[in-house]
């Protein structure tokens, strides 16, 4: 009768195990000191990774260039290098992972001031509108407030959006149908 032993540990296991925990501490701490949420980070982490092909742990400025292009960020080479140049500690012309989560924190803090922006401009622009305060305009008001941002609309194409918008047809449009329909 064989007698059971106890099961042996995989010592790579354990060491990815470490390596793991060492990796998840290390976006932690990256993550409040650039006051970004854990998910955004591991999301810059993944596209770090994915274009890092070579494996170096470093990323060339031609790539920033163009993970920034794809992004919507067209800059010149100049406003790229002197962005680099700030952000490259080490002054080796390539970025490591946390100097290219530095780099991408700077444009999503902007991209949600922007959007923060839009939606308050939105939100005034809405209470104009709804004059009396109750929280919705009529489709008959928002239809000339379409037709004055553009002149060229047709009959049809104002009714097809006053349908869209208006899906329950009560003849008014609320802040959040007014918000979906302006930001899309």
């Amino acid at each position: 009768m064989a007698t059971k032993q106890p099961k042996a540990t995989n010592p790579a296991a354990a060491a990815l195990s470490a390596v793991d925990e060492e990796i998840r501490k290390q976006l932690e701490v990256l993550s409040q000191k650039l006051e970004l949420h854990k998910d955004q980070l591991i999301l810059l982490q993944q596209t770090f990774v994915a274009f890092d092909v070579d494996k170096k742990g470093y990323i060339d400025i031609e790539m920033i260039g163009q993970i920034l292009d794809m992004l919507g960020h067209q800059l010149t080479s100049d406003e790229l290098q002197a962005i680099v140049k700030e952000i490259d500690e080490d002054g080796n012309g390539e970025l490591s992972f946390e100097e290219f989560a530095h780099l991408a924190a700077r444009f999503l803090v902007e991209e949600e001031e922007d959007t923060e922006a839009i939606l308050k401009e939105l939100k005034d622009a809405f209470r104009l509108y709804d004059k009396e305060g109750l929280g919705f305009i009529t489709t008959d008001l928002l239809r000339e407030i379409l037709k004055e941002l553009d002149e060229k609309m047709t009959k049809e194409d104002l009714d097809q959006m006053i349908e869209e918008i208006d899906v329950d047809g009560s003849g008014t449009v609320d802040w959040e149908e007014f918000k979906a329909m302006m930001i899309g």
